[in-house]
């Protein structure tokens, strides 16, 4: 089990939660109390797109009592392959209304902060400060640069999550003990675009386990990807983990 937890304020559970979840309180490890800690936790996921909306929907359906959500833009066509929180007849309307109903519907005691644009200089700060744990599913690193920066800052746990076509990659950033996104990534790839290929499949995938990450974390269970880099080619099948190491030059958590 990791040894450093951040605190958090354990919330009990009524006579339905209790129902609800009595299930994965049976997993080793977690049991009541852990059901509590989540229940009392704020969990910041940065875009609830196809990656990022499964994220959201297993965090809400695991019991994690409260959701910061950064997600602008109304519902396209395009966004219905993979987007599991948007549907068709939410074209033209704002993708925040689609992702508090749809969340709502799944758990109607669920507390979200909704908000109806994507994480940017302005914002950053206060909404990484609402949080316990951030979970960056942004696709654009000028955004992971910003949530990482102040997620290391504000000593913040951050579970980084990525796809691209049939690949994919997740670790857990933890300040002052593991490398930072800077330090895997210290400047962006030239040769990324907004658009990208991509099966919803794979974005469920990845945002489960992404997800599962920061349950573990905040249950307080299990053993998180602390210094090992995750990477999965759903091609193949074929999942390998890496050691990772911090940049001592790392211009962000280098003094942390």
């Amino acid at each position: 089990m990791e040894s450093t937890r951040l605190s958090r304020t354990a919330k009990p559970l009524n006579a339905l939660e209790k129902e609800i979840y009595g299930w994965q309180m049976t997993v080793d490890g977690f049991g009541e109390v852990g059901q509590e800690r989540l229940n009392g936790a704020s969990v910041l996921v940065s875009r609830c797109g196809g990656l990022g909306g499964v994220v959201a929907y297993e965090l809400a359906a695991a019991g994690v009592g409260r959701l910061v959500l950064a997600h602008g833009g109304n519902v396209k066509p395009s966004d219905l392959n993979r987007q599991l929180l948007m549907t068709r007849d939410w074209i033209g309307k704002p993708r925040m209304e689609s992702i508090e109903r749809r969340l709502k519907d799944l758990n109607p005691d669920l507390e979200i902060l909704g908000v109806t644009s994507n994480i940017n200089p302005e914002n950053v700060e206060d909404l990484v400060g609402e949080c316990d744990l951030v979970v960056d599913c942004a696709p654009l690193f000028e955004e992971r640069y910003l949530l990482n920066e102040q997620a290391m800052a504000q000593g913040k746990v951050m579970v980084e999550a990525a796809v691209f076509e049939m690949d994919a990659h997740i670790t857990t950033m933890m300040p002052g003990e593991t490398p930072c996104l800077r330090c895997l990534y210290p400047e962006k790839s030239s040769a990324w675009t907004r658009r990208f290929p991509v099966f919803g499949a794979v974005s469920g995938t990845v945002g489960s386990m992404a997800a599962l990450e920061a349950i573990k974390y905040l249950g307080g269970f299990g053993e998180n990807l602390k210094n090992r880099l995750l990477n999965l080619d759903l091609r193949t099948m074929e999942m390998r983990t890496f050691r990772i190491q911090r940049d001592p030059k790392c211009e962000i958590c280098s003094q942390l």
